[in-house]
């Protein structure tokens, strides 16, 4: 079914189960117009099976509204999807196998590898140029870490990139900060605007797969540029893919340079990854006490108090969102204290208005929670980082030590005292994973932090929207945009009012209302279909038929 045809099309799915806060028990749903027609049961549903276009028998499945991805890099996806992934690789070794492979393959062109991680190899360490010049033959190669906040470069790269001189620069092959941003500049000025247009397609078509109706487009100018982000936005406008919320990650000094920007750029704020810090991996974050593995280093703190307040005030005045990158505790520390001055300016209730928000939030504490709940602040997290890194034996107990490593992403604290959260994968660092990340939340490495399936759920849809400025999205419920996703799924729990269980499968232990399995063993759901307001965008071969 082509997206012209499901767009005309209205339809009657029945036979499932419709996660709605309309009826806990809806089986059936009528798509008309592009918006939710009618929900309840498949009894009553015999009364519409005359009057639509379609009847789709879901045969058990789920249907769920699709999920929000709070912070993503759409063409940095797509290339990554295209390029040489070095996530699974166990040895350095193994790694300059894969870029020497792809080196030959490609014939001279330039080689992007991506997602590398030296904690995970026995060498513990990165790539060297002189070791990337070897593989490749004197290609070349971009090496990103997979934290995207330092690569490994050949020399050929560093050369054209002129990042000797620059800060950042490691003089064996690893550039961080300011040498990072020129080499990404360098490789990025290589890519024709058809080949970007091919990265953002596979990358909104992944998305769309994975059950993804919204994803938030994080441009920066360090990042890409302007043609990148409205390329992307473009995108999201044709309605053959997800939608996209964009924002841009640039300092506006004043009212007038915000409201200008935001304007025409076409984004909804100057947020996102506007970095006040870098990354754990990278030992780029800002940290208030020295990397337990680097005792002689604290991270970077790339803006002021004073740059915060006044990026946020001007943005409050414009009455457009605000908000930055921020990882480590002593980088928290100096956004939130900027926000504060901010709201001093502008008052704490304009402030609240904007609605402004923060990604990552990774090292915070109860009373920087506190405050950012004061000052209406929404927080973008990323569960999949504590899944792969968290723990006491994980990347971020190397960086960190133990303590540290199970204090961060607190979730659990974080939802009680009330801040707003969305969830996203910051992919392509993870990948797009909806289901996953809602099981590391229910699965957290540090029990006290650990969310419902429920709760990780709303984050995950409604939560979303509103960290973007819109509160009556993502659920389904008449007269919904009909964005919504079917899902293959094992176990499922029914709560009926009345406390009993019903179960739709042999062994549910998630214990959630309408919610599949999520613990850790579990498989997780399957994605058979995925609708943006009326239209097929992903459909899997041969189901639902």
């Amino acid at each position: 079914m082509s997206a012209q045809q499901s767009e005309a099309r209205s339809a009657l799915y029945r036979g499932g189960f419709v996660y709605s806060p309309v009826d806990p028990f809806a089986s059936a749903m009528v798509v008309a117009d592009g918006q939710v027609a009618w929900i309840g049961s498949d009894e009553a549903a015999a009364t519409h099976a005359d009057s639509v276009d379609e009847v789709v028998e879901l045969d058990g499945a789920l249907v769920t509204p699709t999920f929000v991805d709070a912070h993503v890099h759409t063409s940095m996806t797509g290339q990554s999807l295209d390029g040489v992934d070095l996530s699974q690789t166990q040895s350095l070794s193994e790694a300059l196998r894969l870029i020497e492979t792809a080196a030959r393959h490609g014939r001279g062109r330039p080689v992007y590898a991506h997602s590398w991680d030296e904690t995970r190899w026995p060498e513990g360490r990165p790539a060297t140029s002189a070791e990337l010049d070897r593989a490749t033959y004197g290609g070349v190669v971009y090496m990103p870490r997979i934290d995207a906040h330092s690569a490994c470069v050949s020399s050929a790269l560093a050369l054209a990139a002129g990042v000797r001189d620059l800060d950042g620069w490691d003089g064996t092959g690893v550039v961080h900060r300011d040498a990072h941003h020129a080499v990404r500049d360098s490789f990025a000025a290589g890519t024709s605007a058809a080949d970007r247009r091919h990265y953002i397609d596979l990358a909104m078509r992944t998305a769309a797969e994975a059950g993804i109706g919204l994803v938030h487009e994080m441009g920066a100018p360090h990042i890409g540029s302007p043609e990148d982000l409205a390329d992307v936005i473009a995108a999201g406008d044709r309605g053959d893919g997800p939608q996209v919320m964009a924002y841009w990650g640039q300092l506006a000094p004043d009212e007038a340079t915000a409201a200008t920007l935001v304007d025409r750029l076409g984004v909804r704020g100057l947020a996102g990854d506007l970095c006040a810090d870098g990354s754990f991996g990278s030992r780029t974050a800002h940290l208030c006490e020295p990397y337990a593995d680097a005792p002689d280093q604290l991270g970077y703190g790339y803006l002021s108090l004073e740059q915060v307040r006044d990026h946020v005030a001007a943005c409050t005045r414009a009455g457009v969102q605000a908000g930055f990158h921020v990882i480590g505790d002593a980088g928290i520390q100096t956004v939130v204290a900027g926000m504060q001055a901010a709201a001093r300016l502008t008052g704490v209730d304009a402030h609240r208005r904007a609605r402004h928000r923060l990604e990552h939030v990774e090292l915070v504490d109860e009373g920087a929670i506190a405050a950012l709940v004061e000052l209406g602040v929404h927080a973008s997290v990323q569960p999949a980082f504590d899944a792969a890194w968290g723990g006491q034996e994980g990347m971020y107990a190397a960086r960190l030590g133990p303590e540290r490593a199970l204090a961060s992403n607190p979730f659990a604290a974080m939802a009680a005292a009330g801040l707003s959260l969305a969830l996203g994968s910051d992919s392509p660092v993870t990948p797009f994973a909806p289901w996953e990340a809602i099981r590391a939340c229910v699965n957290h490495h540090e029990p006290a932090q650990r969310i419902s399936a429920r709760s990780a759920f709303l984050a995950h849809t409604r939560g979303g929207w509103r960290a973007g400025g819109i509160d009556d999205r993502g659920y389904l419920d008449l007269g919904q945009p009909a964005s919504f996703a079917v899902w293959q799924v094992g176990d499922l729990v029914v709560q009926a009012p009345d406390d009993r269980i019903q179960t739709w499968s042999t062994d549910p232990r998630s214990g959630t209302p309408g919610l599949p399995d999520l613990s850790p063993d579990a498989a997780l759901p399957t994605n058979l279909r995925t609708v943006v307001r009326g239209r097929t965008v992903f459909e899997r071969v041969g189901a639902l038929e």
